[in-house]
């Protein structure tokens, strides 16, 4: 019967869940663009909130907490209490910022700017 050695097995574990929490994604969702402008009705703002609200929960609600969303994550800052700008927002999720990965290769242009426009509405900034 092979050793169990409790040290290796909880690093594993701990990489496990601290890759989970980073945000990663299936190529599917990462590869979701943002949704055209309806043309009946809708507001071009609408659906960008709309998707925008689709990238944060599928990339950010795990480690930060934002009301609008219902994501009570605290691996990252809480974004109600920062309330951060667009321009802040766009910088950040792009090229990361201490603890937090960029998102440039995960995130189209589109999803970066729908996710920023999002959370910065979403406090009311």
């Amino acid at each position: 019967m092979k050793s169990f050695h409790a040290p290796t097995a909880l690093a594993l574990v701990i990489a496990a869940v601290g890759l989970a929490a980073c945000g990663s994604s299936s190529s599917e969702d990462s590869s979701t663009t943002a949704a055209a402008p309806a043309t009946t009705g809708t507001s071009t703002t609408t659906v960008a909130s709309a998707e925008g609200e689709k990238v944060f929960a599928s990339n950010c609600a795990q480690c930060h907490t934002l009301s609008a969303a219902g994501s009570t994550g605290q691996v990252g800052p809480n974004l109600d209490s920062i309330a951060p700008d667009e321009e802040t927002v766009k910088a950040i999720v792009t090229n990361g910022r201490g603890g937090m990965p960029a998102f440039a290769d995960v995130l189209t242009d589109a999803q970066i700017d729908a996710v920023a426009s999002y959370v910065s509405d979403s406090t009311g900034n």
